[in-house]
């Protein structure tokens, strides 16, 4: 929930001003408001040192979490020391980069030595030059024959000349260089051993992290302390301090005791209208996680009801339609226990996300029960498992009411399927509607029934979901009222436009022509309401409410990708099982197991980007304004941290 904020007035003594900031730090509910704009964002250089050597150690294995002790500077040594070896590891990396280039480019003349080649040119007179050139433009170098061919490599001709005087040749380039591929070598293995023992070293430190975490969060209060005892008036100079600051109105019950045996008032005062106010959320359990999902599109205006509880849930049951299969989530759930395993001192959001995980595979696996979908296997009506499938009970209704109307549909089955029509009931027909291809059984009319229902779901989600997002800010907009009327008889009466049976007609909820009358009554009736209301509440202006009618209506039709994408990743999974079984054991093995992590893949990757964008764009749309900044008191980093 979002908790509201009082403003207040802090007024004491100069004397108090740092002890009243520590005991805040402490209690940790105030945020104190800067002055516009002069909020310093510098970090101190000890703190940036700590972060810096924190990303570089924990690039580094594992090891035992140093019990040593130490104060601030200990911890400052330790980070200019992580700092300087790392700053050496890549000095020495750039020297040894440069060592392995110049070996390629020396490596075609040998290993030779300087000392023979001063000693030839000392007693000839001579000079001794190096060359490349291309080979495609050897045959072009003039005076060929005074030249001596060593070898080619990397498409380049070496040569060595022997002058009286140094020769330069048209296309060829002078090689320059005072050490030979063999000493180049051992300084090389040089450069990989020093590189060696200061890594080793800096693996050393690598048990520190906590240790300068600790002392990062120390440093960080101290200096957040300061930045924030700046940002003090001092309306008597050198006596009485005064700043202003943000309080939770279940938190002012702790005021009193902040400032026991202080020289320090505080005081309510107005909200300034340029004043914006921080969001100050808290949940508990489910709706915490519901938090961290509203926090990845955007914040809260303070003036927001808190969606943290409506997206979790709405999250978690869209990413199951989506995902469309428990098998998978069976796959999700056993990759969480193993995290679970694997990470068992997990704290904070790591935990919460786990939890979620949790949930996530909860969820889609009882959503691959109530669909009977495990794997794209197609299991059989018959079989003891469909006895706990919604969708196969609704698809038994649907055939019962279509044989009891003995419509088109029934027809149409009864001429594809001839022993549908002796079938009595509706898990009977859809038992005796199949067909065999392969050796695989398709049973066409659950199938077929199964789409429909499952379509006709997505919409009434969007309908259901879309409809209390319109309801729960109904006394900003009444004509919010009209629109969810809208939503309703459109439901109602569309299925009747598209010759469609509708779960409420087979269902025997209401009458076919009862439904179109009171949908069409409702469709018309919701826009001249909201439009009406519209005008009583904002005059004029109310008039612009009649575009909102294709808003709605596209919002609503939005939620049919929770079934187009549990179809294609059905479709998917049914088609790679097929593959499989025609191929073989070995190779359809593969090709099943590869098939399935590809859709488990792309499926993660729906549910969760449709499964939030459903929540961030369609149902934010009318019951969130968002762009809010978070409530941030001053407070010990360290009990944040726990």
């Amino acid at each position: 929930m979002i908790i509201n904020l009082k403003k207040y007035l802090f007024v004491g003594a100069k004397e108090d001003l740092a002890d009243f900031f520590v005991r805040a730090q402490g209690e940790g509910f105030i945020e104190f408001i800067t002055e516009k704009g002069k909020r310093s964002t510098e970090t101190p250089p000890s703190v940036r040192k700590l972060v810096d050597a924190i990303k570089i150690l924990r690039k580094q294995p594992l090891r035992d979490t140093y019990r040593g002790g130490g104060d601030f500077a200990f911890a400052e040594e330790v980070a200019i020391q992580v700092l300087d070896l790392t700053h050496e590891i890549e000095k020495l990396s750039e020297e040894k980069r440069f060592l392995e280039a110049e070996i390629t480019r020396v490596a075609p003349f040998g290993d030779f030595s300087f000392d023979d080649i001063d000693f030839i040119q000392r007693t000839t007179g001579k000079k001794v030059q190096f060359y490349c050139v291309r080979t495609s433009k050897s045959h072009a170098v003039e005076d060929g024959n005074s030249l001596i061919y060593i070898g080619t490599d990397y498409d380049l001709d070496y040569y060595i000349g022997i002058h009286d005087t140094p020769q330069s040749y048209p296309d060829m380039i002078e090689m320059q260089f005072n050490r030979t591929a063999g000493e180049l070598k051992n300084h090389l293995a040089f450069v990989d051993e020093t590189i060696h023992q200061i890594e080793a070293e800096l693996k050393g430190y690598a048990g520190h992290i906590e240790f300068l975490r600790d002392s990062l969060l120390g440093q960080l209060d101290i200096h957040t302390l300061e930045k924030t005892q700046k940002e003090v008036a001092f309306p008597i100079e050198g006596a009485v301090f005064s700043i202003e600051g943000w309080v939770p109105q279940n938190k002012t019950e702790k005021l009193l005791p902040l400032i026991e045996g202080k020289a320090i008032f505080f005081e309510p005062i107005a909200v300034e209208k340029e004043d914006k106010i921080p969001t100050c959320m808290k949940n508990e359990k489910a709706n915490l996680l519901g938090e961290d999902l509203v926090r990845i599109y955007d914040i809260p205006a303070s003036s927001d009801k808190d969606p943290s509880g409506w997206v979790i849930w709405a999250f978690l049951l869209f990413f199951a339609m989506i995902l469309a299969d428990g098998g998978y989530g069976l796959l999700y759930l056993g990759f969480a226990f193993f995290l679970k395993k694997k990470l068992p001192n997990l704290k904070g959001s790591g935990k919460r996300f786990l939890k979620l995980f949790f949930m996530l595979a909860t969820s889609c696996i009882i959503w691959g029960v109530l669909t009977t979908s495990f794997f794209g296997i197609e299991i059989a009506p018959s079989n003891p498992i469909s006895k706990f499938s919604l969708i196969g009970h609704i698809a038994g209704k649907k055939a019962e009411f279509h044989k009891k109307q003995n419509d088109e549909v029934h027809q149409e089955w009864v001429k594809k399927f001839p022993s549908v029509g002796t079938a009595k009931t509706g898990q009977e027909m859809l038992q005796k509607a199949v067909q065999e291809k392969g050796g695989i059984k398709s049973y066409d009319m659950l199938n077929d029934f199964s789409d429909n229902i499952l379509l006709e779901f997505s919409l009434l989600a969007g309908v259901i979901h879309i409809s209390c997002s319109l309801l729960r800010y109904l006394r900003r907009s009444w004509a919010n009222i009209g629109w969810v009327a809208f939503a309703v008889g459109g439901y109602l009466y569309f299925p009747i436009s598209l010759s469609a049976t509708s779960l409420v007609e087979f269902l025997g909820w209401i009458p076919k022509d009862t439904a179109a009358t009171v949908g069409l009554q409702l469709l018309y009736g919701g826009i001249g309401a909201a439009v009406v209301l519209a005008l009583f509440q904002k005059k004029l202006k109310g008039i612009g409410e009649i575009t909102q009618v294709i808003q709605v209506f596209a919002d609503i039709l939005s939620y049919l990708r929770l079934y187009a994408l549990a179809l294609a990743s059905t479709i998917m999974a049914r088609t790679f099982n097929e593959m499989g079984v025609t191929i073989g054991l070995v190779g359809g093995s593969v090709i099943i197991l590869a098939g399935h992590a590809i859709n488990l893949t792309l499926g993660t990757m729906g549910g969760v980007i449709h499964g939030l964008r459903l929540n961030f764009i369609e149902w934010y749309h009318y019951s969130f304004e968002g762009e809010g900044k978070l409530f941030n008191p001053l407070r010990k980093l360290r009990i944040k941290q726990e």
